[in-house]
C-alpha cells in the first residue's frame, strides 16, 4: 500500500523488512535477553520467523511499514522498528487514505540487540524516522508508547521532548504477564524544530 522506504544514516540504514532478516534477527535477538524485559521479542527462528511474517502481512494491507535496523559499519542486523497506527484526519476538503501520507502515525515495536542500546545507531534511527514522518509525510503528531513501568523508555521519550498524554489501562498484553498500562505521548509538529535539534546534538555527542 505505501511506496517502500529506506532511511539511511552514518550510523544505521532503516530499510524495509524482508524473510531474509530472519536469521539475523534472530542473532540480535539471542543474546542479554534480560534487556528486553518491557518488550516482547522473539526468541527463536521459528518465533522471529512468524514475528516477520505477521508484520509483511500489516504492511500488504496498508497497517504497517516495518523496518530492519541495520549497523552501517558492519552490516549487522541489530533490531527492528516500524510505522504504524496511521491516522487519516476528516478535514473539510475530505480525508485522505493510504498510500496518501497519514495525518499522524505512531512509531514503536522497536527493539534492539542489547549491544546497540544507548548508542548512535539507536539515536540515528529515531532521528530518521521522526524526520521522515514530520518533513516528508508533514504530519501533524507523532505518537510514542510504552509500558507504563518501562522507566528507562519513558525517559527517553520525555528527552526527545515529547508531551505525556496519559496512562492507557489494562492497554494490551505484557511482555511480563497479564496486561500493562501504556504510557503514551506525543510530539507535535510545532514541537519538531526542537526536539530535531536536542536529537542532532546527542548524536554529535556520541
Amino acid at each position: 500500500m505505501f511506496p517502500p522506504i529506506i532511511l539511511e544514516g552514518e550510523h544505521v540504514r532503516l530499510e524495509p523488512l524482508s524473510l531474509e532478516h530472519v536469521a539475523k534477527l534472530t542473532a540480535a535477538a539471542s543474546s542479554q535477553r534480560d534487556s528486553f524485559r518491557y518488550t516482547w521479542v522473539p526468541e527463536g527462528e521459528p518465533a522471529m520467523r512468524r514475528y516477520v511474517e505477521e508484520a509483511l502481512a500489516l504492511r500488504a494491507g496498508g497497517a504497517a511499514i516495518p523496518f530492519a535496523m541495520v549497523q552501517r559499519e558492519s552490516g549487522r542486523a541489530i533490531g527492528s522498528t516500524r510505522f504504524f497506527n496511521f491516522e487519516y484526519f476528516r478535514w473539510p476538503e475530505g480525508a485522505r487514505a493510504p498510500p496518501q501520507p497519514p495525518d499522524a502515525v505512531e512509531i514503536g515495536w522497536t527493539w534492539l540487540a542489547a549491544d546497540a542500546q544507548r548508542t548512535a545507531a539507536n539515536t540515528e534511527a529515531k532521528l530518521l524516522m521522526l524526520t521522515h514522518a514530520f518533513e516528508s509525510w508533514n504530519v501533524v503528531r507523532v505518537n510514542l508508547r510504552t509500558d507504563a513501568l518501562n522507566t528507562r523508555s519513558r525517559g527517553a521519550i520525555e528527552r526527545l521532548g515529547a508531551k505525556l498524554d496519559g496512562i492507557l489501562r489494562a492497554h494490551v498484553p505484557s511482555a511480563l504477564d497479564g496486561l500493562r498500562d501504556t504510557a503514551t505521548y506525543s510530539l507535535l509538529r510545532e514541537e519538531w524544530p526542537a526536539a530535531k535539534e536536542r536529537l542532532t546534538r546527542r548524536l554529535r555527542e556520541k
